[in-house]
């Protein structure tokens, strides 16, 4: 089964919610798991940042890119009015993604 491959846009955070890392990525579950086993080093390790927040799927490459640039650029207040719009628990949404790749 081939399937179309999609491009996301994805927030993550500490425990505390202090610190928030948005990154693009083609490999999601891997990504994901990577960030939340701190296998990534630098920035996301050393601030613990292991919860999934927030993702959007793109199915063009050069969308998901602007768009990551876009959130990078916004304000930390703006970026948590994008979380709390959809996940407003702030609930780890790993689990999610994974059901939807299964």
């Amino acid at each position: 089964m081939n399937r179309i491959k999609s491009y996301n846009v994805y927030i993550m955070t500490n425990a505390h919610h202090t610190v928030l890392y948005t990154g693009m990525t083609g490999r999601s579950l891997k990504r994901t798991a990577e960030h939340k086993s701190m296998q990534m080093p630098g920035f996301t390790s050393r601030y613990k940042v292991t919860k999934l927040v927030h993702w959007e799927s793109y199915a063009d490459v050069h969308e998901a890119i602007a768009r990551e640039k876009q959130i990078k650029r916004w304000s930390r207040e703006k970026k948590i009015a994008l979380i709390e719009k959809y996940n407003p628990e702030w609930r780890d949404l790993y689990d999610e993604l994974l059901l939807k790749r299964k």
